[in-house]
């Protein structure tokens, strides 16, 4: 199947639609594969989604709502008929229909349940967490028993009919389905048919509890770059599997939620186009606010040295430049710092050693900086006096912000608060303040005494 042209795609889509030909609208959808479909739905009104939906088979069905956002899928879900939902969540994975049921109304996921041929496998999901490692795995996987000789585990994996077709390593229990090891199916292929599965597996397997968070589940697959990541109870028996796909979204949550937290905002519970303007003013409004007053807090300390800033006018050109060249320091020290917290490359037992890092960059930067201020003041004819102090000031001021920058994340990850809330903005807020205050009581000290 090639790459279609999904825009061309829609309008076809819609054209049929509107000419109420849907058999026409479903050839046309069928040329694509499932994430592009789903994208063809999520541009469509819900009577045309509904519509297709109930003439489209219903794996095909199940493969689109899987692939659409949460809150679009359950939206999409309440319009259909319970009889039709249930054939068409019968066809979706384990935890993808556990994640749909969880999404629609307390009564009719019960309904649904109660109509659906594989619920037994669904049951057990809905009792984590949606953020969990219970929430994120899937309860359809396939174990050996370590006793197996290589010959009956081929024979049981070839019985075996998933959904998934990337199985590249199967999870060993013993008798009581207590995790014992892994084992790869080229070795299982290459090994003798005699040979017990307990002699070639591998015993140090990596799992998760089912109750830890999923980002710490993304964090393991990652750093050991694994394919699917056994969740296990507190028994150690094996509940669940995490496969890659899976965490991939999860990153792309993550990701998501920081980069909106960076701008100084609460990060969005649904898609951007389906977030009504109130709820983007309730999640902006707060931040907003906040910096309001703290950045009020550079008004006040302009106040304080009012009288000096009348003495010497020449202080307040240098004002732009000071808090700019703060902010903008400790945002990229905070930004850093993050990522580098969200890595795993620091953790807290690092804050001394990660400020007094910051400290000498921010030193190099500022005599840097520095240096460029006192040129810059030089060429605009301003005393040598308020050249040296502005030169200082911004040596000064860098060195704060880099601290600061390097330090608030760490403070916040310590009090479990996300860390990026203190990045962005809410940095150059806290340091527009704090760098003015320096810089006129550097100033205060080199210029104004003379004066």
């Amino acid at each position: 199947m090639t790459i279609q042209n999904i825009d061309h795609i829609l309008d076809l889509v819609q054209d049929a639609l509107e000419q109420d030909n849907i058999d026409q609208a479903i050839r046309f959808l069928s040329t694509l594969r499932s994430p592009d479909q789903a994208d063809i739905f999520e541009e469509l009104e819900e009577a045309e989604q509904a519509a297709l939906l109930q003439r489209l088979t219903p794996q095909v069905s199940a493969d689109i709502l899987e692939e659409m956002e949460d809150e679009e899928a359950a939206e999409l879900a309440a319009a259909l008929p319970l009889d039709r939902l249930a054939r068409i969540v019968d066809e979706m994975e384990p935890d993808e229909a556990a994640d749909l049921l969880g999404d629609v109304s307390p009564d009719k996921a019960r309904h649904l349940l109660a109509r659906l041929e594989d619920a037994a496998e669904i049951r057990p999901l809905l009792i984590h967490p949606d953020d969990s490692a219970g929430g994120l795995m899937t309860s359809e996987f396939l174990v050996l028993l370590e006793d197996m000789t290589c010959a009956e585990a081929l024979t049981t994996i070839r019985q075996w009919d998933p959904e998934q077709d990337d199985i590249s390593y199967f999870f060993v229990v013993d008798d009581e389905h207590h995790l014992r090891g892994v084992v790869s199916l080229l070795r299982l292929v290459s090994c003798s048919p005699t040979v017990r599965v307990s002699t070639i597996m591998d015993r140090d397997v990596i799992s998760i509890r089912a109750g830890a968070d999923q980002e710490d589940a993304a964090r393991l697959m990652t750093r050991y770059d694994l394919l699917a990541l056994p969740v296990v109870n507190a028994e150690n028996v094996i509940v669940g599997v995490i496969t890659v796909d899976d965490v991939m979204e999860v990153l792309e949550d993550e990701a998501t939620e920081d980069i909106q937290r960076l701008g100084g905002a609460e990060p969005l519970d649904q898609p951007y186009l389906l977030t009504s303007a109130w709820q983007l003013f309730k999640k902006r409004i707060g931040w907003l606010m906040l910096l309001f007053v703290t950045g009020s807090l550079t008004g006040t300390v302009l106040r304080i040295f009012e009288e000096d800033l009348s003495r010497v006018v020449a202080l307040s050109i240098f004002i732009p430049l000071l808090i700019g060249t703060g902010g903008n320091a400790g945002s990229q020290t905070t930004n850093t710092i993050i990522r580098a917290l969200a890595v795993g490359d620091i953790d807290l037992r690092d804050a001394f050693k990660t400020l007094w890092h910051e400290m000498r960059v921010g030193v190099l930067i500022g005599i840097g900086m520095g240096t460029f201020g006192y040129l810059r003041a030089i060429l605009w004819d301003v005393s040598p006096e308020v050249a040296v102090a502005v030169a200082i000031a911004i040596l000064a001021v860098v060195v704060w912000a880099t601290s600061m920058g390097s330090i608030l994340p760490l403070i916040a990850t310590a009090l479990k608060i996300d860390p990026t809330v203190v990045s962005g903005p809410v940095m150059s807020t806290l340091v527009d303040a704090t760098g003015l205050f320096i810089y006129f009581t550097i100033a205060r000290m080199i210029v104004l005494n003379g004066v």
